[in-house]
């Protein structure tokens, strides 16, 4: 989710979404039994301070990123060294925009609370249709098959990219612990990475067995708090992209004023 989970539920207007977010049951602390690494960072770079991320992609050669907030939402292509958007494309004024993937040229993107998703070119983000789907909207990513969704549960949902019908469920655990709040998703080496709402560690998944096989720890990136009076609780850890060709993970939150490069580091 955007923004109760990244995603979703923070998305409301600023405070209140955070509000809405904040009602949630807290998600658990990382287990002690599953091994924890530092984040190391290969590279820093802008990122608009004014974005509510709620997806992160990157697609031949481009970094995408979608936002979140009503009347704010869209989808961006931006410049990887500059920040500088590119290109644009905004969501209808009552719409709260949440995760991005790009699937066979398209772009798929999730609304928070709207039941409604919107397909685009990926390379001239023109609008190629809509779809539905139930629940809320919060992250998204996709494998070979399947797009792959959150919904701020512990739950992902694996979805037929042409019928949006449900495929396969896959509850999400830590130590034997439901995990809850998955919001932005991304499909790295294998393992489902997502972000988790409100917490500075994204979760490195299993897609096999659900289970929670590693964490990376995001906490020194985070910036310090509060970074506006009103922004305490939303200014989270959300948005991974992974550049399958150059082998590169980037990752940002909301309103970060930076996206970061990085690579899994020394086991903590």
């Amino acid at each position: 989710m955007a923004g109760a989970g990244a995603c979703g539920s923070s998305h409301d207007q600023a405070a209140p979404a955070a509000s809405a977010e904040a009602a949630r049951p807290a998600p658990p602390s990382a287990p002690a039994g599953i091994p924890v690494n530092a984040a190391d960072v290969v590279h820093s770079y802008p990122h608009d301070p004014a974005a509510f991320t709620e997806g992160l992609e990157w697609y031949d050669g481009h970094l995408y990123e979608s936002t979140g907030i009503v009347g704010r939402s869209g989808v961006r292509r931006t410049d990887l060294t500059t920040g500088a958007v590119v290109a644009s494309v905004q969501m209808p004024g009552t719409q709260f925009g949440e995760g991005i993937t790009v699937y066979n040229g398209l772009l798929y993107e999730l609304t928070w609370k709207g039941g409604m998703g919107f397909r685009y070119d990926a390379h001239s983000l023109a609008k190629r249709g809509s779809f539905t789907y139930t629940g809320e909207g919060w992250g998204m990513t996709h494998d070979e098959h399947s797009l792959i969704i959150s919904d701020g549960t512990n739950v992902l949902r694996y979805l037929d990219p042409k019928t949006m019908q449900v495929q396969r469920a896959l509850p999400v655990s830590a130590e034997g612990m439901a995990l809850v709040r998955l919001n932005e998703l991304e499909l790295i080496h294998g393992e489902i990475w997502a972000n988790v709402w409100q917490a500075p560690q994204i979760a490195r998944i299993d897609p096999a067995t659900g289970h929670v096989v590693g964490w990376v720890d995001l906490a020194p990136l985070v910036p310090p708090a509060p970074v506006a009076p009103t922004r305490d609780t939303i200014d989270v850890a959300n948005g991974i992209a992974y550049d399958s060709a150059g082998d590169r993970i980037f990752v940002t939150g909301k309103f970060w004023p930076v996206l970061y490069q990085i690579r899994i580091g020394a086991r903590e």
